[in-house]
């Protein structure tokens, strides 16, 4: 999976692939997304985004065996969604 993500403070899209190569920093601006938490920072937006393929991939492989039964869909994407809102909070102002 692919994660994008906004810059709080120059608003530009990036990709967690793309932070985790400048060391944590956005790649337009050159700043810390967390200057106190980097390598854990580095690190669990990894996690997230191999957590994302496997769960993509077991999702997949499940449906591809026709299961008699469906999956309710907020069942997968309640918490998902609740720390994705909570990453949009606190924004960063500019000037």
């Amino acid at each position: 999976m692919k994660i994008k993500g906004t810059c709080k403070r120059c608003g530009r899209e990036f990709f967690f692939e793309q932070a985790i190569a400048t060391g944590g920093r956005c790649p337009w601006d050159g700043e810390p997304f967390n200057a106190d938490y980097a390598v854990v920072l580095i690190e669990a937006m990894r996690n997230a985004e191999e957590a994302g393929t496997r769960l993509e991939q077991a999702l997949e492989d499940i449906a591809a065996m026709a299961p008699a039964f469906t999956v309710d869909a907020g069942s997968v994407q309640a918490k998902i969604q609740a720390a994705i809102a909570a990453l949009g909070k606190n924004l960063i102002k500019q000037g």
